[in-house]
């Protein structure tokens, strides 16, 4: 399997489990409450725009604003590790209250940016993602390659969620309630192991330096 086809299938997989469609199903439905069919469409079209660009402006220039804040890889991807592993944590096992699933009770209020779009399909956890996957980017051989396989990772993910959107009442009734809280669960589990991933290769990345001076001391 090429680089970049890798790199595909790894930054779609984890946008999908950290945007997990599933669980934007319900918060959607309770948003879209009682508007009509159009609306309800509209809305979803527009929340996923939103998101792709919200997206591709981190692809873009997450490394710039790495360099703003003098901030390296390692911590983001230290920091990026931390908040997928929270965002694990609370799917797999979410507050007792169900968490807030806000509705738009004013029927002037659109809600596609806030909330469906940010935070609830673009979060913390796919910021610190992204942010990473651009500095990783720039430091591959094959930037330009990679950075047409990232945005094809991100508009097919995005396609993704939109669908689930868009058929989300068929999908509620075929899986209920409770089907959906299991794959929330299970998806949970495997965001929050790529967290701790992120975590581990941050602070081995980070501490690599300090090794080599090690080194050096010892050998003089």
């Amino acid at each position: 399997m090429t680089p970049t086809i890798t790199l595909f299938i790894s930054l779609f997989t984890t946008l999908l489990a950290i945007i997990n469609p599933l669980e934007a199903i319900p918060v959607y439905l309770g948003l879209t409450d009682g508007k009509p069919d159009t609306e309800q469409r509209r809305v979803a079209r527009q929340a996923c725009i939103y998101a792709l660009l919200l997206s591709f402006f981190f692809l873009l220039f997450g490394t710039v604003l790495l360099r703003l804040f003098d901030v390296s890889l390692s911590m983001v991807r230290v920091v990026g590790g931390v908040i997928l592993t929270r965002v694990g944590f609370e799917l797999f096992n979410p507050p007792p209250s169900g968490g807030i699933i806000p509705r738009a009770d004013d029927a002037n209020t659109d809600v596609a940016f806030v909330p469906l779009a940010m935070p609830i399909m673009f979060g913390p956890g796919a910021i610190a993602t992204l942010i990473s996957m651009a500095s990783t980017i720039k430091q591959s051989p094959g930037e330009l390659t990679h950075f047409f396989a990232a945005s094809a990772a991100i508009v097919a993910c995005m396609l993704v969620t939109y669908l689930s959107l868009i058929y989300a009442k068929p999908i509620l009734r075929k899986m209920g309630k409770q089907g959906i809280d299991a794959a929330t669960r299970i998806v949970g589990f495997f965001v929050a192991a790529m967290g701790m991933g992120l975590i581990f290769n941050g602070a081995v990345e980070f501490l690599e330096p300090y090794r080599q001076v090690t080194k050096v001391a010892a050998g003089v």
